[in-house]
């Protein structure tokens, strides 16, 4: 099975610009493709996480993938699926989130001499001469197209400035350059790029009257639509001190049922026949699924002995066993008391389970928060020093956080 097949099959493909020349491609010819990483943050988060396995997948099939790094890009920031003008980043910021994104990389995608190349389109784009630029690649675009792409459209209502305006046309010209330095033939990226893809594919049709293509692949979605990726406490990044090992793994042993077969196949290496007869579990069942995607995609991002810890910690959590080990934990002192006690709320927030004392005290009012498995019947609730007997307690919020709370000497 070639390439093209394994991506068609683990469901990873969404639009192509020439299925039967991408085909050809990807199965019979080795070629040089590029993703574009705009440096918003100092972590990938799994939403790129797709990304780098379209890479990976790529680069073990033969072909050689540029890591695109937006040192110019990120200082517009795309526009595409915001309802607002990303925060502006300093040079600074920019070049550190670069260095970030690098090393996280490099889990999964072979840089070594000949095997992947990394780019920064800060090399050709911040020194640009702006007539030039225009006279050369902005007479190639449209303004009716421009705003009628999906991007852009969406933004319309609320104010789209000439500044962001920019962004598909850098964009564009980046696969210009690319194609110029490496002969890269093929761009990729998430869904929400096609537009942007397009106007590049176009562009060397124009400009050099050169072939080029573009593939998207699909974004991760729930079941319902929704992005994956976000949780109360925000996005889930890669970045073990953004979004912890233990925390990582409970994101996807907690995932939906109907999604669990989804993010096997888009997010693992496993075969397609190991995960065809996974799919056949059904009910409770599915835990087991549900248990591989977690330890296989935290073991690819954190390393496998992250993932064991994280393993170990969450089976104790749903009654496989009694190690508490690698939970998510605070340290508390008998300072942090007042005439020997502790009240539920200030725990609730000495721990990060809730933002503030209201927060918590909607929690307990709604039945939320159990201790050591005794539901906290009111918001008013104390322990004392003789609760933590064994030096520890649980905390349980909802149906599937569990926190730690040590008791120092």
């Amino acid at each position: 099975m070639g390439v093209y097949e394994e991506l068609k099959n683990r469901g990873l493909i969404a639009q192509m610009t020439d299925e039967e020349k991408i085909k050809d491609l990807l199965n019979n010819q080795k070629t040089t493709f590029y993703i574009g990483f705009d440096p918003t943050a100092d972590s990938l988060h799994v939403g790129h996480f797709v990304q780098i396995m379209v890479m990976a997948h790529m680069q073990r099939a033969g072909h050689t993938p540029i890591a695109l790094f937006g040192g110019g890009t990120g200082m517009i920031g795309d526009p595409s699926g915001k309802s607002d003008m990303r925060k502006m980043l300093t040079t600074e910021e920019i070049n550190h989130n670069i260095e970030c994104f690098k090393q996280q990389m490099s889990r999964l995608i072979d840089f070594s001499e000949g095997k992947a190349i990394m780019a920064n389109n800060g090399d050709w784009l911040l020194n640009l001469n702006y007539v030039q630029f225009l006279r050369e690649v902005g007479v190639h675009f449209s303004v009716n197209r421009m705003l009628a792409a999906e991007c852009y459209k969406q933004r319309l209502e609320r104010g789209l400035s000439f500044f962001e305006l920019n962004y598909m046309i850098m964009q564009s010209y980046d696969f210009l350059e690319l194609n110029h330095r490496y002969n890269c033939q093929l761009e990729l990226g998430g869904d929400d790029q096609w537009s942007n893809i397009i106007g590049g594919v176009e562009l060397l049709r124009r400009k050099e009257g050169k072939d080029a293509y573009g593939m998207t692949f699909t974004l991760l979605t729930t079941s319902e639509g929704k992005k994956m990726g976000k949780t109360e406490k925000g996005a889930v990044w890669l970045n073990p001190e953004k979004t912890t090992p233990f925390d990582f793994y409970q994101y996807w042993r907690n995932i939906g049922d109907a999604d669990v077969i989804k993010c096997l196949k888009i997010l693992t290496f496993l075969p397609l026949e190991e995960i065809n007869e996974l799919a056949k579990l059904e009910g409770g069942e599915l835990n087991r699924a549900k248990e591989i995607l977690a330890y296989e995609v935290t073991r690819l991002i954190h390393g496998e002995e992250e993932a064991n810890k994280a393993q170990e910690g969450a089976r104790a959590l749903f009654g496989a066993g009694t190690n508490t080990e690698h939970m998510p934990s605070t340290d508390i002192t008998s300072a942090d008391f007042s005439d020997g006690e502790i009240g539920i709320l200030d725990l609730l927030v000495k721990t990060k389970l809730a933002p503030s004392k209201g927060e918590g005290r909607r929690l307990v009012d709604q039945g939320g928060v159990m201790v050591d498995d005794v539901k906290v019947a009111s918001a008013t609730a104390k322990l004392s020093l003789s609760d933590f007997e064994k030096k520890y307690i649980i905390i349980k919020k909802g149906k599937k956080v569990y926190h730690k709370v040590n008791l120092a000497e």
